[in-house]
């Protein structure tokens, strides 16, 4: 592990000193990319405008015109948080907007696989639909598209996945990473996408006279969906996706949020008027996403859509019994993928370039997460792989994958696609997370062909893992009420959270529930309390650390803490 201080532009520090901002937030802010106070204006003024989103105003057109005919709309959902949050984000909206029948659908991430598939388009057709909207899906799904149409339907497909070679023949497309879209956030989210076709669509009907004698929907009440679906997206959290993250976040510290928001934080045991983005990621997200891996995501849509607090308390519960059997099921399986992975090299060695594991018994609704954990762990691309459990489906493998910087995941599939055709039967994704499906004979191939495309993208450089951090902590900020003020800023993947690093004495360290390491320490000459979660092994006198803050309280008083992330040894 290196342990590397990021560079912090002293011009940029200046210059939001200079506007009134916090000394140590301007170095964190600096050390970001911030260049100026304007970057840190999260207003709703502030965001980009909707017309710069290529295909909002057709499909504002679109949707106007079969809200003014009275027609039926129907989302097809995705079975993440993402897509749950999309979802929710449209029928309330749609619903805000004049739609009277607005319903969705959701696929089985067993039974339908991934996306609008020809199956879904007459599911859709045949529930009496006339118009289908895809949310955080629809980018791929040509022939699910050329059904649709086929069938009668109108076709709107919102998404924010990269195209394949061949974009689908719907009516309207809203994707900034759609070929001629000039949109600049290419990060927001698949929530983000469908809550600026609700804006551009609110402005089409503006223009209609719609509001002349009511007043205008608020749309803002939305946001805390939004920055739901955001952050536990893990999408880069540029200057566009900051603001919409910090607007809901807003609204959630102040108690506007939909009931089944407000019962995740009971269930989870977050406070919601102490809102962060950590508890969007860590808290509220899983348990949302358990519902799309072991179960039905139509639970967390629902949660999400319901305005009784009795039926929003009564989802919670069950989402987060589901998440609990999900870190069940996580816990054993990435035991055994741990083991089959490490037995992939020799102990004292370096990990292949590449991981591929595959075991008959994995469940394939946490095989990515199981991945993420053998990337953090070993700092290499890492693709698990679980038998389908689709009817006839059974010879099929369904893997996911999680990257490292350096090596584009989606990217890497297209070549190997190119490379070796017929390997693998359906792939889609981004950078830094993928999937794919492939016959079970397949799998020895894909493993190699992986390999050799690690191997030809990946250096020496790459492959050392390296944790970026904001040098020294100054001691006069090794305050709980300074943790706080971190606490309640919007960061997350690309703006990534305060992490210092420094070398400390080690006074004394014990285990703690035979798996977490506590430590007493002295930083800068005075002392302070250290906690490394899952870390077991034992520390020398003297170490370079990385560590985050956070503050417990003890009878009455609050203290800062160290949280551990590495050490350089």
């Amino acid at each position: 592990m290196k342990i590397v201080a990021r560079d912090i532009p002293p011009r940029a520090v200046w210059a939001l000193e200079q506007a009134g901002v916090h000394p140590l937030l301007a170095r964190l802010y600096a050390a970001r990319g911030v260049q100026n106070p304007d970057e840190l204006d999260d207003g709703l003024a502030r965001l980009l405008p909707p017309d710069g989103l290529k295909g909002t105003r057709e499909a504002a057109a679109l949707l106007a015109d079969a809200i003014a005919a009275d027609k039926k709309l129907c989302i097809v959902a995705d079975y993440d948080c993402d897509g749950a949050t999309a979802c929710a984000v449209g029928v309330r909206g749609l619903r805000l907007l004049g739609a009277r029948h607005v319903r969705y659908i959701v696929p089985d991430r067993v039974v339908d696989g991934y996306g609008l598939t020809p199956p879904i388009a007459r599911r859709v057709k045949d529930s009496g639909a006339d118009v289908l909207i895809t949310v955080d899906n629809g980018i791929a799904s040509v022939d699910g598209v050329a059904t649709a149409k086929a069938l009668g339907l109108q076709v709107l497909v919102t998404d924010h996945h990269l195209p394949g070679l061949e974009m689908p023949a719907a009516d309207v497309i809203v994707n900034p990473n759609q070929p001629g879209c000039a949109f600049e956030s290419k990060a927001i989210a698949g929530v983000g996408v469908m809550f600026y076709v609700l804006l551009a669509l609110r402005a089409e009907l503006r223009r209609r006279g719609a509001f002349a004698s009511a007043p205008e929907p608020r749309l803002d009440t939305l946001l805390p969906l939004v920055a739901l679906g955001t952050v536990a997206d893990v999408v880069r959290l540029d200057p566009n996706n900051r603001r919409l993250v910090a607007q809901g976040l807003k609204r959630v510290r102040a108690g506007a949020l939909p009931p089944g928001l407000a019962s995740l934080f009971v269930a989870s045991g977050r406070v919601a008027r102490a809102a962060t983005t950590f508890d969007f990621g860590f808290a509220l997200g899983p348990r949302i996403n358990a519902a799309g891996r072991l179960a039905d995501m139509t639970l967390g849509i629902e949660c999400l859509l319901t305005d009784d607090a009795a039926r929003a308390d009564e989802l919670a519960r069950v989402l987060d019994a589901i998440n609990r059997e999900r870190r069940e099921i996580e816990g054993d399986m990435r035991e055994q993928a741990m083991l089959v992975a490490e037995s992939l090299f020799e102990e004292g060695t370096e990990p292949p370039p590449a991981i591929c594991v595959f075991d008959p018994d994995f469940h394939e609704g946490v095989v990515g997460i199981v991945a993420s954990r053998i990337k953090d762990k070993l700092h290499r691309p890492a693709f698990v792989f679980a038998q389908s459990r689709a009817p006839g489906k059974a010879h099929e493998l369904k893997g996911s994958g999680r990257s490292i910087p350096g090596f584009h995941l989606r990217d890497a599939l297209d070549l190997v696609a190119k490379r070796h055709p017929g390997v693998l039967l359906r792939f889609g994704g981004h950078a830094m997370a993928a999937g794919c499906t492939m016959a079970e004979e397949q799998f020895g191939v894909f493993e190699q062909a992986l390999a050799e495309v690690a191997r030809e993208w990946l250096d020496a450089a790459t492959l050392t893992r390296r944790l970026d951090t904001d040098g020294p902590l100054q001691p006069e900020y090794r305050r709980a009420e300074l943790v706080d003020t971190l606490h309640k800023e919007v960061w997350g993947q690309g703006f990534a959270a305060p992490t210092f690093s420094e070398e400390v004495e080690v006074i004394s360290q014990r285990l703690v529930g035979e798996k977490h390491l506590a430590l007493k320490l002295k930083h800068q000459g005075q002392p302070v309390d250290g906690i490394w979660f899952g870390h077991t092994a034992m520390l020398p006198a003297r170490v370079k650390l990385a560590f985050r803050l956070d503050a417990d309280e003890w009878q009455g008083v609050r203290r800062v803490r160290f949280l551990i992330e590495a050490a350089e040894i």
